[in-house]
């Protein structure tokens, strides 16, 4: 059975598409591994960061969640990194919870769509949408693994409680138990005495949890300018080699 790795938090902003894309890149090109990236986010933006235009029209992961009639591989794009495949969203998932509203089984449809990847990829990577929601629901349902992405911020200490605490609450509510909160990637840091404060306390609340901290990065700016990950565009750049330790925490972290 593939990995199942979900990026999310509550809160946009964070850094969350940036590590969705490069971690899957990573496992992709670094590990030879076959990876699915699918999008929920009604920005699209993991498509855009890989250089795919949505907006040209295609069928997108909305389709696939509220057609029948509509397949995995329909849906399925190629990118530039090889051994990375991409289910794109774009903004008519906004009306999935509407649609969705009379399927009694509405929070698991993500997990249903997506068993027929088992038997094609190694690895299944989730870009979450910013808010909690049916949406996010049905990405903790289809994923096992949780990575949050977490603003070097005061309140941010709160919104981060509140993710796991959400986590552990949709595992006991729905029985999935091998739901859990992986990872913890402290993002937007800077050299500060707060910042540096937030990240001890992170790992004091998630002991052997918590990544190094991704801080802003030109490098990593220029690569999602182009279109492209930063493997490709910087591979020697210290972007890269940050985003490379991180992705080796998650790695492990199984």
């Amino acid at each position: 059975m593939a990995r199942r790795i979900a990026f999310i938090n509550e809160k946009g902003g964070v850094g969350k598409t940036t590590l969705a894309v490069n971690v899957a890149a990573f496992f992709a090109s670094k590990r030879r591994q076959r990876v699915l990236l699918v999008d929920l986010d009604t920005q699209g933006h993991a498509a855009k960061t890989l250089g795919v235009d949505v907006r040209t029209g295609g069928l997108t992961i909305f389709d696939l969640l509220t057609n029948p009639a509509i397949e995995l591989g329909q849906v399925t794009r190629p990118t530039a990194v090889e051994n990375l495949w991409l289910v794109p969203s774009w903004k008519e998932m906004a009306e999935f919870p509407t649609r969705a509203a009379a399927d009694p089984d509405r929070a698991k449809i993500l997990a249903r769509v997506l068993a027929p990847a088992d038997a094609r990829y190694d690895v299944i990577i989730f870009d979450a949408p910013p808010s909690f929601g049916l949406v996010t629901t049905n990405v903790l349902l289809a994923a096992e693994e949780i990575v949050i992405p977490v603003a070097t911020t005061y309140l941010a200490l709160d919104g981060c409680a509140e993710m796991v605490a959400t986590v552990e609450r949709v595992s006991k509510e729905h029985g999935h138990a091998k739901l859990r909160v992986t990872q913890i990637v402290p993002t937007l840091h800077r050299k500060t005495q707060m910042a540096d404060e937030i990240v001890e306390k992170l790992k004091q609340y998630f002991p052997k949890r918590v990544s190094e901290p991704m801080g802003l990065n030109v490098a990593i700016d220029e690569a999602q300018s182009h279109g492209k990950t930063i493997w490709e565009h910087a591979p020697w750049s210290r972007g890269a080699t940050l985003l490379q330790q991180i992705a080796e925490r998650i790695e492990r972290a199984r």
